[in-house]
């Protein structure tokens, strides 16, 4: 691979926010590569929109430091927006403009050739340039945020819950666009609840919940090491063998004499030997989905209180059993 391939055009490093009652990220690592889609998952209140305002500079964090394109959002939050694209949920336009007027308000801010992007853009997606922004429907104000985030050719698109309320087809032409972005180089930061779309468009996968990362791995690796191994017991109260690290459990449901778990990177010997336990029936294995390692990361363990200790890094996932 080579080295602009490898190149990080997200560096996060022990970043916290802590807010009066509230540890909103806690001491946080994050690497996005040049040229990728890196999904950034987690439930309501993990901390997905307070790490985007850190890296857009609208917020400053505790302690810790980011870098978007080499640039420091404290001290080069300006640039950085220039340089950036931003897609919010609900995006803040100004009604009583019409589709065509806001974009030659925002051209305004960029170099020659904007609006000219832009009326494309808006063509394409076939938003009348005559319209005004508050009689538009949702999936067209959402076209419009895209098209002005895009019309400057950034770099960089952060996309924080975009499609979120949008009609399939709508959804559609977001993935569609961000996939575009991709095969021209650019890196694209995606906040999402609809992990099936994640799962068709994602390299990279980052799951925060309470505010840490419980996993930062390319999708393709996760496809590969995680598993859900369904065991048959004789007897509920039987005791598997421990796993051993690098084997991660994230998460164990008992049902009767059935226990489902979710794990990453559990070997070959060490299903032979669950299956080899006395009172063990049968052990079935396949491939976990991406909804799954979701829901085992968010539900599958509590994350322990902040204290003087460092903890595990960004890709160790939970303690095993």
């Amino acid at each position: 691979m080579t080295s602009a391939a490898t190149e990080s055009v997200i560096s996060v490093s022990g970043l916290a926010v802590h807010f009066p009652g509230c540890d909103a990220l806690r001491g946080i690592d994050l690497a996005v590569p040049k040229g990728t889609v890196c999904a950034l998952l987690g439930e309501n209140g993990a901390g997905k929109t307070t790490l985007i305002r850190c890296l857009t500079g609208f917020l400053k964090p505790s302690s810790g430091s980011c870098r978007v394109l080499g640039l420091d959002p404290v001290t080069d939050a300006l640039e950085i927006r220039r340089r950036v694209g931003y897609v919010a949920d609900a995006p803040a336009l100004y009604d009583w403009m019409r589709v065509g007027e806001i974009g030659w308000f925002a051209a305004s801010f960029y170099e020659e050739g904007y609006l000219d992007r832009y009326r494309e853009a808006i063509s394409r997606y076939d938003v009348p340039e005559d319209r005004k922004l508050k009689h538009l429907s949702k999936g067209q104000r959402a076209k419009v945020a895209l098209a002005l985030a895009l019309a400057h050719d950034p770099e960089l698109l952060i996309l924080d819950e975009p499609t979120s309320g949008l009609d399939p087809l709508v959804r559609r032409e977001f993935l569609e666009g961000m996939l575009d972005r991709v095969a021209t180089g650019r890196t694209v930061l995606l906040s999402s609840h609809q992990i099936a779309e994640v799962e068709r468009v994602a390299d990279e996968v980052a799951i925060l919940h309470q505010g840490r990362f419980r996993i930062v791995d390319s999708l393709s690796e996760l496809r590969e090491s995680v598993s859900e191994v369904t065991v048959s017991l004789d007897d509920p109260l039987v005791q598997l063998p421990t796993l051993e690290p690098p084997a991660e459990l994230l998460s164990d449901q008992a049902e009767g004499r059935q226990r489902r778990l979710i794990v990453r990177g559990i070997t070959p010997a060490e299903l032979a030997a669950w299956r080899a336990r006395p009172g063990v029936s049968q052990v079935h294995t396949r491939p976990a989905s991406l909804d799954e390692l979701f829901a085992a990361c968010v539900r599958g363990g509590q994350v322990p209180p902040l204290s003087s200790t460092p903890g595990p890094g960004p890709r160790r996932v939970a303690e095993v059993f």
